[in-house]
């Protein structure tokens, strides 16, 4: 498998998803969701057969490489909002997956999160937020306190309950936006810090459906960040 082989069909999943979630047929929503979040997390997730892209970044981690600097993303259009424009490859995983446990869970479904202080212990996080604000310095020695194999417990354990949360959105949930409240308990649970690089996150997130939500934070998002890896280290061709 090639990266632009796995970058193109992602793409083309996705405008179909776009395209359905603009409409009402709620199964094919659902249907389109299910499969597009798929193919950015690993296979386990879903039960899939075969590597996805995350899978590959994921296995290159595993093998010794947690620490290793990449990008921190492929556009630079939120770079601003940043703390480092590089950042160690774990990092890139415990970002998206936090973001994805908090908008899944408290926005999405109105539950608590999954991450607590067991799971931070054992993955051996020194923050709770979604580490955008680090600065270079911060973000290194981030990196180097990670238990690569715990986050991966933590990554895979997140994408599941996420399934099974988009499995149960009705129609009229998808298509609405959620209570000021809700956002506003992901800063109550360390999810942001009040540092501006970090406490946007609550403005874009409070814009969107819950159609938008799988748009960017479910799925897209972690596209923004899995081929900055791929494409700066020698994971696949």
């Amino acid at each position: 498998m090639n990266k632009e082989t796995l970058y193109k069909a992602f793409e083309k999943k996705y405008e179909e998803l776009k395209a359905a979630l603009a409409g009402d047929d709620l199964e094919k929503m659902k249907q389109l969701t299910l499969e597009v979040h798929a193919m950015v997390h690993p296979a386990e997730v879903s039960g899939a057969s075969e590597k996805t892209v995350a899978d590959y970044v994921l296995d290159y981690m595993l093998a010794g490489n947690q620490n290793k600097l990449v990008p921190r993303q492929i556009w630079d259009t939120d770079l601003h909002y940043a703390g480092t424009d590089f950042v160690p490859l774990c990092w890139q995983f415990w970002h998206t997956y936090r973001i994805e446990d908090l908008v899944s869970n408290i926005l999405m479904a109105n539950q608590d999160q999954i991450f607590n202080d067991d799971w931070q212990k054992k993955i051996g996080a020194t923050i709770t937020d979604t580490g955008n604000a680090l600065e270079p310095d911060e973000v290194k020695a981030f990196g180097e306190k990670i238990n690569a194999e715990a986050l991966r417990d933590y990554m895979i354990t997140v994408g599941k309950n996420t399934r099974t949360i988009l499995e149960k959105l009705t129609l009229d949930e998808i298509k609405s936006m959620v209570p000021e409240e809700w956002v506003m308990r992901i800063l109550e649970v360390g999810g942001v810090t009040t540092d501006f690089r970090s406490v946007w996150l609550l403005v874009f997130w409070g814009r969107l459906t819950r159609a938008g939500m799988i748009l960017t934070p479910m799925t897209y998002h972690h596209m923004m960040h899995l081929p900055a890896c791929i494409d700066h280290l020698s994971i696949i061709e």
